[in-house]
């Protein structure tokens, strides 16, 4: 998985992120014409931007000295500002870390990056602000943008799952276990990001590189504070602890979004993107779950994200349909019968060969492996 960018142009629309690209670029080519130059502190750079041409060229939230600011703008390029008043960076060119969401988690977690971009929200959004939603929509595209460069050439696998599963159950050990199986076999594991089943995935891909014994360590240290709810502190505090402790785990993907802010992020996910707009958050996960999707049980959500994922699958609008695992039978087809309704969707349709129910979340990753060979002769 992709993690630190650092070619010149690594997209055809030419952006740069970073000051090393930014020198690069300069030094390379002598021109920045028609260059995105995206959250990138220009601060030092004033004689190179007075010395290159800038036609055609957007700078995206770059702090530059003011003649700097007016030559590029003389040459036709367009400069947004950056806003410091905000409590997040609507032109940030990479993706979240745990440290960066949860900076300040000392003083309490009402401190931290995520609460106060979760208070924003909530103030913003009930004022109808047109100018609050644009700044969120800048930002979710430049989320979604960051994760496509993160993920790409990767094979992701989602698991989707309830958000109240407690640390310390025999359910979240059995998540976690299957977030180690995916990484082991060189998936990257992509959740909602949020607490739960999704904290236990993005647990299991984190202690993919240890002893298996590592995990059952991991997994009661947390229980000791088994759920968000009444301290977020104290949860995400335990966590970092068990990071501390166990410091070179390896990466996955966690998709939250501000719009269920009530819900923290989890420190396991190497990875965050986080957005305002749920929707752009449930698509984008989804859809780049490219692997595959695992579904645990879940409530409403993952029922949601079931059909969502079902959708492309049944119209193949996004090519191929790729493999979707429900695991409980029990939970799909009595409490939540969601999988008889799956069932009857894929009938004769080429996403029939790619769903399956399983009774044990250990049955998962051989099902996942099954379906994706399918069409394999």
């Amino acid at each position: 998985m992709q993690t630190s960018p650092a070619h010149v142009a690594h997209h055809n629309d030419q952006e740069i992120e970073t000051l090393e690209e930014f020198d690069a670029t300069v030094s390379v080519r002598g021109s920045l014409a028609g260059f995105r130059v995206q959250a990138v502190d220009l601060t030092d750079r004033t004689r190179e931007l007075l010395a290159c041409d800038t036609a055609g060229a957007v700078f995206l939230g770059c702090p530059m000295r003011e003649n700097a600011a007016a030559k590029v703008r003389a040459d036709g390029a367009l400069v947004f500002p950056p806003l410091p008043d905000l409590p997040f960076d609507p032109y940030r060119g990479h993706v979240y870390s745990p440290e960066e969401l949860f900076d300040s988690l000392d003083k309490g977690y009402e401190q931290t990056p995520d609460a106060l971009a979760y208070d924003w929200f909530r103030r913003t959004g009930a004022d109808r602000d047109i100018y609050a939603s644009m700044l969120r929509s800048v930002h979710d595209d430049s989320m979604s943008d960051a994760l496509d460069e993160l993920v790409r050439g990767a094979r992701v696998v989602g698991v989707m799952g309830g958000h109240a599963l407690a640390r310390g159950s025999v359910a979240y050990g059995g998540a976690a276990k299957l977030g180690r199986a995916l990484a082991r076999a060189g998936f990257t594991v992509a959740t909602g990001g949020g607490p739960g089943a999704m904290e236990a995935a993005n647990l299991g891909a984190y202690a993919a590189p240890y002893r298996d014994g590592m995990l059952d360590e991991a997994c009661e240290l947390l229980g000791k504070a088994p759920s968000f709810v009444p301290s977020v502190t104290d949860w995400a505090r335990a966590a970092f602890e068990v990071r501390t402790r166990w410091p070179k785990g390896n990466t996955s993907v966690g998709v939250p979004t501000w719009f269920y802010g009530h819900e923290p992020p989890n420190a396991f996910a190497s990875h965050i993107a986080k957005y305002f707009a749920n929707a752009t958050r449930e698509d984008g996960l989804l859809a780049r779950s490219n692997a595959g999707v695992v579904f645990l049980p879940g409530a409403a959500g993952t029922v949601q994200e079931i059909f969502d994922n079902t959708t492309p699958n049944y119209y193949e609008s996004r090519g191929e349909p790729t493999p979707m695992v429900l695991v409980d039978r029990a939970h799909w087809t009595e409490r939540l019968p969601a999988w008889p309704l799956l069932q009857a969707l894929a009938r004769d349709r080429p996403m029939e060969s790619r769903i399956t129910l399983v009774d044990r979340i250990e049955e998962a990753p051989e099902a996942l492996d099954r379906l994706s060979r399918v069409n394999e002769t």
